[in-house]
């Protein structure tokens, strides 16, 4: 007996309307959005070194190449919006506005840490600045940045959630689950799928049956979209419309944004799975800072001499983290009992 085939398509999910493909920056929003992506690639430069002389312990994932992303997507939050990620959280920190001395003392495990200096690179916090976590687990801060967003609405508060997560983690079963239950109970939840191509050391072709992972929701009604990530007016303007969407009630959203990491996925990875000249083709063709740094220069809203003030600042500032952190005191043993569950 023969088998009909069914040919119909899978259901796509309705789209915000999409204004406009890049925001409209003015002269000190690009100047801001420079400085702070400035701040995250040459914090995570330092992090690197660090960890090569021996003073950031255990595993350390590095941000350099995806800048735009969470600088983009900070320019469309207000006072009380959520930020929830994964390991690869330093620039996400840096970018809600915690300190820099702050995350580098955590990151060598000293006392003037976030976490006091025992929680490392993936597992700090701050309530404060709206900052949730790094979190360590594949996948694990999805339901909870899903929680954070049904808080904003038990309280009947217009905030939003921002949860990221890598194309990796995309494939993780407690991913839909969330998208499931933030539909159900149209929760303002904006999911953010850092696609940088690379699950670890596997290339999304090999892991994945399909490779827009902004279609991801469509069972569930959750509309999607795709976003140039190494671009932060791009990201800018898809953060401003997915906030909106958010805020005026219509539940949550997909963003995925199609960046890339030039770093291998973690300090101890080699990166030997990809060639050379596709990662210079990245750096020359598509850093999100050059961008903004030829663009400042070409409108002249900049001159060669002003930005070059601002990288001396950022590493001022930089400098000025490494030596708080490898100078102030480790935890007292006694921290060894607090935090903790009995």
């Amino acid at each position: 007996m023969a088998v009909a085939k069914n040919t119909a398509q899978p259901p796509v999910a309705r789209r915000p309307p999409n204004e406009k493909a890049v925001a409209d920056l003015d002269k000190d929003q690009e100047l801001t959005a420079y400085r702070d992506m400035l701040l995250i690639r040459r914090f995570e430069e330092k992090a690197g070194q660090m960890y090569g002389m021996g003073l950031i312990g255990g595993f350390c994932h590095l941000y350099i190449g995806q800048e735009a992303v969470v600088v983009g997507m900070q320019m469309a939050l207000k006072e009380g919006d959520a930020v929830i990620t994964g390991y690869r959280d330093h620039g996400h920190m840096l970018a809600c506005g915690m300190e820099a001395r702050g995350v580098m003392a955590e990151l060598t495990g000293r006392s003037a840490g976030y976490s006091r200096g025992k929680g490392g690179s993936m597992h700090m916090f701050s309530a404060e600045k709206g900052f949730y976590g790094g979190h360590g687990i594949v996948a694990a801060q999805v339901p909870l940045g899903t929680g954070l967003a049904f808080a904003s609405k038990y309280r009947g508060k217009d905030n939003v959630s921002l949860t990221y997560f890598g194309d990796g983690a995309a494939n993780q079963g407690q991913v839909y689950e969330s998208f499931n239950m933030a539909k159900l109970w149209s929760l303002p939840v904006i999911y953010i799928i850092e696609n940088n191509q690379y699950a670890m050391g596997t290339s999304l072709k090999r892991a994945s049956a399909t490779t827009d992972l902004f279609q991801r929701g469509a069972a569930h009604g959750v509309p999607g979209e795709q976003v140039d990530g190494m671009d932060v007016r791009a990201v800018k303007a898809a953060g401003d419309r997915a906030v909106k969407w958010c805020r005026e009630g219509n539940g949550p959203i997909i963003l995925e944004m199609l960046t890339y990491r030039y770093r291998g996925h973690s300090m101890s990875d080699p990166a030997k799975y990809r060639t050379r000249e596709e990662v210079e083709k990245m750096r020359s063709e598509h850093d999100p800072i050059e961008q903004v740094r030829l663009r400042l220069i070409q409108t002249k809203r900049a001159s060669e001499d002003e930005l070059k003030k601002v990288d001396a600042k950022v590493r001022q500032i930089v400098n000025e983290a490494a030596e708080f952190a490898t100078n102030t005191p480790e935890p007292d043993p006694s921290e060894l009992y607090t935090d903790i569950y009995a």
